[in-house]
């Protein structure tokens, strides 16, 4: 396994990790009257310093030497927890994910990843059921990975998460074993926690292109596309808002900051049709960072391989899920489905890096 985030990417990184030498367990030998060898549990195959498996197998949590930590939920490969050190203090770690979990259902917020296939019969996202353990990987306690694969019908996955000092990365490769080639709509979006709602706010954007748009659903998510894209209650609208324009319909980010406390769903990128020119000027751009005036907390969100970024905001609706604000953002490929021929693979990341030491 190789790590897709390296030190040539757009930020510094620890040296990338090798990942070239595969951890196996070798049952013991058995005679012709024994019993099919019972398959280890995850933590006495893949365990060790800083990787920690639950007993029943549906969990990592990744630890790096300064403490910051993360969790992924291994069947339907969610990242439910992200704390890193953002303090110079024994207890300065914060919850940076806004995830809900319910009796009824399996969490939803924190990190999800979302792969559709576009056709008459389209594969979604795959099921609770679908990812399994593939290898493990730590450099000195302070870098670690795991890597997560799944197959689903012609589609080969791969999905690495990846945790250091100051920063985690979340990357996946997509590889076409079909005989037909498969178009795709994908996206890495992330559930950010909050303090308030009035403190909450994105910059980085200034002279992208946005036009409204919904997410893509998801088992992740906490507002589906309809409630994403649902107008807000008119009492809430704080002085200077204008309302969003109609789906389809392009702007221009002409303010460095975006104020996150009304309702919105919007989708950063070139519009479709500029993007068969070889230059142009409204791209997304390859980073911005969120801004949490509550806990004075900033974060550099950095995307690869991806042509979008997706923004939303809640606003008022966010009351009825708890105390604490939330957006979801991430990489995103939607407006143009990614076109994968026949034995050909297509990899995209996202890394959430802070400065908060």
């Amino acid at each position: 396994m190789a790590s897709l985030v390296s030190s040539s990417t757009f930020i510094t990184l620890p040296k990338p990790l090798r990942l070239t030498q595969r951890t196996h367990f070798s049952p013991p030998s058995a005679t012709l009257s024994s019993a099919p060898p019972v398959e280890a549990p995850l933590d006495q195959k893949y365990g060790r310093k800083g990787i920690k498996f639950t007993d029943n197998g549906d969990e990592v949590e990744l630890t790096v030497r300064n403490g910051s930590s993360l969790k992924v939920r291994i069947a339907d490969a969610h990242v439910v927890s992200y704390k890193p050190k953002v303090y110079w203090k024994d207890d300065g770690f914060e919850e940076v994910l806004y995830t809900l979990d319910s009796p009824e259902a399996k969490s939803r917020g924190g990190i999800g990843l979302i792969v559709n296939q576009v056709s008459s019969e389209p594969i979604k996202t795959p099921s609770s059921s679908d990812w399994t353990v593939k290898d493990v990987d730590s450099d000195a306690i302070d870098a670690l990975q795991v890597e997560l694969g799944c197959t689903k019908g012609s589609l080969e996955m791969s999905y690495v998460v990846s945790l250091y000092p100051l920063s985690m990365a979340s990357a996946v490769i997509v590889k076409n074993n079909g005989v037909k080639a498969v178009s795709l709509t994908t996206a890495i979006l992330s559930h950010y926690r909050f303090k308030k709602r009035g403190g909450t706010a994105i910059q980085g954007l200034k002279g992208c292109s946005y036009c409204s748009h919904p997410p893509l659903s998801s088992p992740f998510e906490i507002l589906s596309p309809f409630e994403a894209m649902k107008t807000e209650d008119p009492s809430w609208f704080s002085f200077g808002w204008e309302p969003e324009k109609k789906q389809g319909e392009w702007s221009i980010q002409d303010v460095p900051i975006t104020i996150l406390k009304n309702k919105l769903s919007r989708l950063y990128g070139s519009p479709p049709d500029e993007r068969r020119n070889l230059f142009h000027n409204s791209a997304a751009p390859s980073k911005y960072e969120t801004i949490d005036q509550g806990r004075e907390l900033f974060f550099r969100m950095i995307r690869i391989g991806f042509d979008e970024i997706y923004v939303s905001s809640p606003g008022s609706f966010a009351e009825k899920y708890g105390k604490d604000y939330f957006i979801c953002s991430g990489p995103a490929s939607m407006m143009v489905p990614i076109e994968l021929k026949p034995g050909e693979e297509w990899k995209g990341a996202q890394i959430i890096q802070h400065d908060n030491l």
